[in-house]
């Protein structure tokens, strides 16, 4: 497998962390809060090392899954890949909440070849047909991986958050565009519908490449999985989290790997 695709492929199923791993994906709007219907945004989509800063690979168009307010698909406009990016616009013409997002399932797997340790990744369908003939130590496990952010025109709306039963999800206890500098949020986080206890978040502000530290914020849900933030100033951050489990759907798969990120911009009082 080409490496540039690998790294996107793991930047999406496994959700790499700025502690464990130095590749960040997201998704970074040009704002977040419109007045107007018929507005315009542009969204970049990458995987980097700094926050939100194109130095690394970009994020693949053909996952993107744009929910309008009133539940419909949104199709993008002068979508563009190139090295360290892709780019993308979007005219909201709905008033509400928008969720623009990029969503993979699959597998991912690891093996030896004549010695040599080999990795895989693509759908459950071509597993079989994907590992070479003569591999040993074969560890194939599930993954699945939301990447997310929101844009609202007007009054702020819920539609988009209605979840799927599938995965790790968001539900916003204070909307996603509502969030404001020293203010809290709060927010609850589901496995496969249920409320997740114990899920472990990092949350970073951007421009990571101008400061010596990443000044990451850590919280744990709880039982009922909330937790809740205070932003300590204005800007874009990340939120990202992760879990493993063996509820796996695919009979190859022995281990479920899912990850969740989210980019969020908490504006000035």
């Amino acid at each position: 497998m080409n490496l540039k695709i690998l790294a996107i492929a793991t930047a999406l199923t496994l959700g790499l962390t700025g502690t464990a791993q130095a590749h960040k994906a997201w998704l970074q709007p040009s704002q977040t809060v419109f007045s107007e219907k018929g507005s315009w945004i542009t969204v970049d989509a990458a995987v980097s090392n700094d926050l939100f800063y194109f130095n690394h690979v970009p994020l693949p168009l053909e996952r993107l899954q744009v929910t309008a307010p009133d539940g419909s698909s949104v199709k993008a406009q002068n979508g563009s890949t190139g090295k360290l990016r892709s780019v993308f616009d979007l005219q909201l013409e709905q008033e509400g909440t928008y969720k623009i997002a990029m969503n993979n399932e699959g597998m991912f797997a690891s093996y030896k070849l004549g010695g040599e340790a080999k990795r895989w990744r693509g759908k459950a369908s071509e597993f079989k047909t994907g590992i070479p003939a003569g591999a040993t130590e074969i560890s194939a496990s599930e993954s699945l991986g939301r990447v997310e952010t929101f844009a609202t025109v007007g009054k702020p709306s819920t539609t988009v958050f209605k979840t799927t039963g599938k995965g790790i999800e968001l539900v916003p206890v204070t909307h996603p565009n509502d969030l404001f500098a020293g203010e809290s949020a709060s927010f609850q986080l589901l496995v496969d519908g249920k409320p997740a206890s114990g899920l472990k978040i990092e949350i970073v502000p951007g421009a990571t490449r101008y400061r010596n530290q990443q000044d990451e914020i850590h919280v744990t849900t709880g039982a009922d999985g909330k937790f809740e933030v205070k932003w300590p100033q204005a800007g874009m951050y990340w939120l990202e989290t992760a879990s493993e489990d063996n509820k796996t759907t695919l009979p190859d798969a022995k281990q479920r790997r899912l990850s969740y990120v989210a980019v969020f911009e908490v504006l000035p009082q």
